[in-house]
C-alpha cells in the first residue's frame, strides 16, 4: 500500500467530522469523485461525511447515484473547524470558490488532483496530471486501500471518467479505458450511465442549438468561436459540453471555444482542440488544464474577451 494511501486511512479513521468537496461549478468528475469518496468511507468506516459545492450542478446530473447527498455549501454549517477536509479536482485555488474559508481551517486537508497545479494547498497531495480524471485516482486509492464497494461507487467512477474524457475522446492514454473496463468487469452498464445524462430540459436543447447555430468561424475555418449572452447562460447545462462537441464535429475545425457571459463582466472560456494544445491558451487568460481541454474565467465584458481570444489564437 501507498504512503499516501496509508496517511489518508489513519486521517479518515481518527476525523470525527469530514468535509468534501470540489471546484467550482462542478462537472461529472469533480461530482462524482466527491459523492464516489462519500460512499467509500461511508462503506468502510461508517462514517458520514460533508459533501458541499459551490456555483451550478448541470441538471443532467439530477439522477446519478447519491446525488442528494452533495449540498449547496451556504446550506451547510461550515462554522466549525472539519477535522479533515478532502478537496477533489480543483486545479487552481481560483477555481474553489466559497467552500475556500472551510478548507482553510481544516485541521487536516487532503487534495486529489489530476490537473498540473503550481500552488498546492493540501497537507496530503494525491495528485497525477498524467490521469485522465480525478475519478480515475479515486479508482486507485480504492484498489489500493482494498476499500469495500458498491455499484454506486462503481457508477460514480464511470460517469466521471465519461464525462472528464468527453466519452474518451480527450483520454490521455489507455490507462482510462483499463479502468473503465475493470469498472464493466465488476458491473457497470456503460449505456445506462450514458442514458441517465441525457436527460436534459428543454430550454437547455434549444439554448445549445442556438448557440452552435450562430457560431462564427475564423483564420479559414480552423476556429470556431460561439458566445452565450447572460440572458442564455442560465439555461445552459454545465459548461456547454453539447455546443462544445457539435462544433467540434464540424470539418476543418481544430480550435474551438464557447464564451459563457456568467455575469455582465465575468465571461467563462471554455476551450476545445481536436489534437493540438489549447493549454497554453488558457493560461494566457489566467486559467489552465489539460493540453486539448482548458478554460478560463476572464473580468471583462463578452466583446472584449472575445476580442483577445481571436488575437491569441492569430498563428496558432
Amino acid at each position: 500500500m501507498k504512503q499516501e494511501t496509508k496517511i489518508l486511512i489513519e486521517k479518515i479513521k481518527s476525523a470525527n467530522s469530514i468535509l468534501l468537496t470540489a471546484h467550482k461549478n462542478p462537472d461529472g468528475d469533480a461530482l462524482c469523485s466527491v459523492l464516489a469518496l462519500y460512499q467509500l468511507i461511508y462503506l468502510n468506516y461508517g462514517k458520514d461525511s460533508v459533501c458541499v459545492y459551490d456555483g451550478n450542478v448541470p441538471e443532467s446530473f439530477r439522477y446519478i447515484s447519491l446525488r442528494g447527498r452533495a449540498h449547496y455549501f451556504e446550506q451547510v454549517d461550515l462554522s466549525q473547524p472539519f477535522d479533515l477536509a478532502v478537496l477533489m479536482d480543483y486545479g487552481t485555488t481560483r477555481n474553489i470558490g466559497g467552500t475556500r474559508g472551510a478548507l482553510d481551517s481544516a485541521k487536516f486537508l487532503v487534495e486529489i488532483d489530476h490537473h498540473k497545479n503550481d500552488e498546492k494547498i493540501g497537507n496530503l497531495c494525491i495528485d497525477d496530471e498524467t490521469a485522465a480524471a480525478t475519478t480515475c485516482l479515486i479508482y486507485d486509492l480504492m484498489i489500493d486501500a482494498g476499500w469495500e464497494y458498491d455499484d454506486k461507487v462503481l457508477n460514480l467512477l464511470a460517469i466521471g471518467i465519461l464525462t472528464d474524457t468527453g466519452n474518451f475522446k480527450y483520454a490521455k492514454d489507455g490507462r482510462s479505458l483499463r479502468i473503465m473496463a475493470e469498472l464493466v468487469d465488476k458491473g457497470v452498464d456503460i449505456q445506462r450511465q450514458l442514458e441517465l445524462l441525457s436527460h436534459k430540459p428543454r430550454k437547455t436543447i434549444q439554448t445549445e442549438a442556438r448557440v452552435v447555430a450562430d457560431a462564427e468561424f475564423y483564420y479559414h475555418n480552423r476556429l470556431v468561436i460561439a458566445t452565450v449572452d447572460s440572458a442564455a447562460y442560465k439555461n445552459l447545462d454545465g459548461r456547454g459540453e453539447t455546443a462544445l462537441s457539435l462544433l467540434g464535429q464540424i470539418k476543418g475545425i481544430e480550435y474551438i471555444v464557447l464564451l459563457k457571459q456568467q455575469k455582465e463582466n465575468q465571461i467563462g472560456v471554455s476551450l476545445r482542440s481536436k489534437f493540438l494544445p489549447v493549454n497554453k491558451i488558457a493560461e494566457k487568460l489566467g486559467g489552465g488544464g489539460h493540453i486539448c481541454a482548458s478554460g478560463a474565467v476572464v473580468n471583462d465584458s463578452l466583446e472584449n474577451v472575445k476580442q483577445r481570444v481571436i488575437e491569441l489564437f492569430k498563428g496558432a
